[in-house]
């Protein structure tokens, strides 16, 4: 997959500000979108879109395809009539929200003040709906039927349970029992059409969100964990697709190696695939999943790529990753099957960490970017595969990810080696006057990867306290946000004089993107003002 030579910026929508203590895709993602468009980027990176658990992480989604309701719009709702403006002020939640502080999502105080509104939704949906509104929905559930119904009784079902996992309830339901499944279908039928019924708005909201989008020529980016949540819908309704025992636990569960950084490796618990299982079926699950990524998103990356290759197995029963072993992935014949449904495989292949020849083997024979990260690139010498001075056109470039501090919060780290930062400074021949933030935009952007992506974070220029996740922790990640005056002019103005000094943009489109967004922006306010 060849994208061309073009930039942008990796931020979560979570992070977007806004009135409800959570960002979502109302009327600020229309606005980011437009800074992507004024500071002339082409693409705008996300992380995973699914419905999140305990601890909130994007990566253990109670599903592989449904949306998280948490990002749906109450703004948006009010416009498509679901919801009376001002609705949420009478929620018990509502002054905290208003309260809390803007750069960070206080999730204890969200959930509930979000899912209240959502239920009001629905409420007046059953009541106000047209029948062209009730075909409109039925239609979307039928469109949606390989996945939406096992996934809207999940989700009931965890609620009638009080969140407990699937493994712990009613033994008829653990093990699929159609019976019991028919029963708890009739029981809590409502339920299971209200879950329903959030994925038709999400569907909705995104869709117009990505049209908006690709109608000022910006691209959106996915992100796909390789491994699914152990309490999800995906494995209660595939179990053979997965190694389980009886009770469904898992018996291997991912993870990598002991190494430098972890003497007893790293255990993630995520159930390992029964690839055989999955080859026998042609790979349907996977390519279902595909297709409905593809739905939603321009190109996507793939979480821990080299697990197609080979991964790291570890008895379900191991307290850490120490007894694991390596085993084959299904390697070339998977992605030659994904070639032959689905054609041209718009995917990103995240091949960092201990990676072997054979990955990288697998990589490039279906032609798929990898990944650079420049933090990584000054810990050693000149031949670190991070340094820009080794890349080839077919990669993407990141200052850092999700998973890194911010390039502020990097390099003053006071646990950085002195070493480590003459080394960069080496690199860079001088530093610049506008923040060391600026010397790896630069860096990448000069870079002749194909793609360059910076997250919004090292844009502005913030330190450690607004990275957005500290791997192998539960706590205080995923909630980082900005607010709307941070998005500042002087920022565009950088950005996109660097994208177009370095053939990120031609002038021309930049200027062309920035006039038909000025036009809109007219029309809009002779429409309000027609006097």
């Amino acid at each position: 997959m060849r994208m061309g030579r073009l930039s942008g910026i990796l931020l979560h929508p979570t992070s977007l500000p806004g009135p409800f203590g959570i960002g979502d895709l109302g009327p600020a993602a229309y606005r980011f979108v437009d800074f992507l468009v004024e500071s002339g980027q082409r693409l705008w990176q996300v992380l995973p879109l699914g419905p999140t658990g305990w601890g909130n992480s994007p990566y253990m989604s109670f599903s592989s395809i449904a949306g998280n309701p948490l990002l749906l719009s109450p703004e948006l709702l009010v416009q498509a009539g679901w919801l009376e403006p001002g609705s949420w002020q009478d929620l018990p939640q509502w002054p905290a929200i208003q309260s809390g502080f803007v750069g960070r999502v206080d999730y204890e105080t969200v959930i509930p003040f979000k899912f209240g509104l959502l239920h009001r939704a629905w409420r007046s949906f059953n009541e106000k709906a047209s029948s062209s509104d009730w075909e409109a929905f039925q239609a979307f559930c039928e469109d949606e039927a390989d996945w939406l119904p096992d996934y809207a009784l999940f989700m009931a079902l965890k609620d009638v349970y009080e969140g407990q996992e699937w493994t712990k309830w009613d033994p008829a339901l653990v093990q699929r029992d159609p019976l019991a499944l028919q029963d708890a279908r009739d029981r809590y039928a409502d339920a299971i059409t209200e879950q329903m019924f959030w994925q038709y708005l999400f569907a909705q909201q995104w869709g117009s969100l990505k049209a908006y989008a690709h109608q000022h020529q910006v691209q959106l980016m996915g992100d796909l964990p390789i491994y699914v949540a152990p309490n999800s819908a995906d494995v209660w309704a595939n179990r053979e697709l997965f190694h389980l025992d009886e009770q469904g636990q898992p018996l291997l569960v991912a993870g990598v190696p002991p190494d430098y950084f972890s003497a007893t490796g790293q255990r993630w618990g995520n159930p390992l695939y029964n690839w055989e299982a999955l080859k026998a079926q042609g790979y349907d699950w996977w390519i279902r999943r595909m297709r409905a990524i593809l739905k939603q998103v321009d190109c996507v990356r793939i979480d821990h790529f080299r697990g197609f290759e080979s991964y790291w197995a570890i008895p379900g029963d191991a307290e850490t990753a120490v007894e694991g072993q390596w085993q084959k992935g299904p390697g070339a014949d998977f992605f030659r099957v994904l070639a032959e449904k689905l054609g041209d495989i718009p995917v990103i292949a995240e091949d960092l960490g201990e990676i072997t020849p054979e990955v990288l083997e697998l990589r490039d024979q279906f032609g798929l970017p990898g990944m650079k990260i420049l933090l990584f690139a000054f810990g050693s010498g000149p031949d670190n595969p991070y340094l820009p001075h080794g890349y080839e056109r077919n990669f993407v470039v990141y200052t850092g990810t999700h998973d890194n501090n911010t390039v502020v919060g990097w390099f003053y780290d006071p646990e950085r080696s002195d070493w480590e930062k003459q080394n960069l400074l080496r690199y860079l021949g001088c530093q610049g006057s506008d923040g060391i933030h600026w010397d790896l935009i630069r860096l990448a952007l000069s870079s002749v990867a194909d793609l360059a992506i910076i997250p919004l974070q090292d844009v502005m220029g913030l330190g450690a306290d607004s990275r957005m996740n500290f791997p192998g922790t539960v706590e205080n990640n995923w909630a980082w946000r900005y607010s709307e005056e941070m998005l500042q002019d002087e920022l565009r103005h950088r950005l996109a004089e660097m994208s177009v000094t370095y053939g990120r943009i031609s002038p021309q489109e930049l200027d062309q993107r920035r006039e038909t967004l000025a036009q809109e922006r007219a029309a809009l306010a002779s429409k309000s003002d027609p006097a």
